[in-house]
């Protein structure tokens, strides 16, 4: 098989038993990816699976450091498939330039630059060096559907 950044794509998705083929479901009046030029906005990923919010809960009391990490992987799973959607294919992807990880936190809990990691080595992992970007994390008090972790981020498209 190639290496190409749909097959780095494909396997890290079977690894994490996410399924690429189902639609990426969303809620509210908003669009999940926007393309505006050569840039495209990926609104706040949560770590769902089809409707289940696979990872939630407070990091740090009810939710380990590793069940967190992954489901930042999941929602970094989420954000690239609707990149691609956006962008037609992840091969125009030119740079991911920056990425926010918001943690739902316990009050002691300061490791979530660890947790955003986790999203930051998936991006780099499927598309190599266009995916290393600028990022902040930021540990909150809730989120939405009471997931762990959300993530959003901003792509800069190769020229036409």
């Amino acid at each position: 098989m190639k290496d190409t950044r749909l097959s780095r794509l494909e396997a890290a998705a079977q690894a994490l038993a996410f399924p690429l083929n189902e639609p990426i479901r969303i809620g509210g009046n908003y669009v999940p990816a926007l393309r505006h030029g050569n840039e495209v906005h990926v609104s706040g990923q949560i770590p769902r699976i089809g409707t289940t919010v696979v990872c939630t809960g407070k990091a740090g009391s009810e939710v380990s450091l590793d069940e967190a990490r992954h489901g930042a992987r999941i929602a970094t799973l989420r954000a690239l498939c609707l990149l691609r959607e956006a962008a037609g294919t992840l091969d125009a992807i030119e740079r991911i330039v920056r990425i926010t990880v918001y943690v739902q936190s316990a009050g002691d809990f300061t490791l979530q630059s660890e947790v955003a990691d986790a999203a930051s080595d998936l991006l780099v992992e499927i598309l190599g060096e266009a995916g290393r970007h600028t990022r902040t994390s930021v540990g909150v008090w809730q989120l939405p559907k009471n997931a762990t972790v959300e993530l959003d981020l901003l792509a800069a498209l190769r020229p036409a």
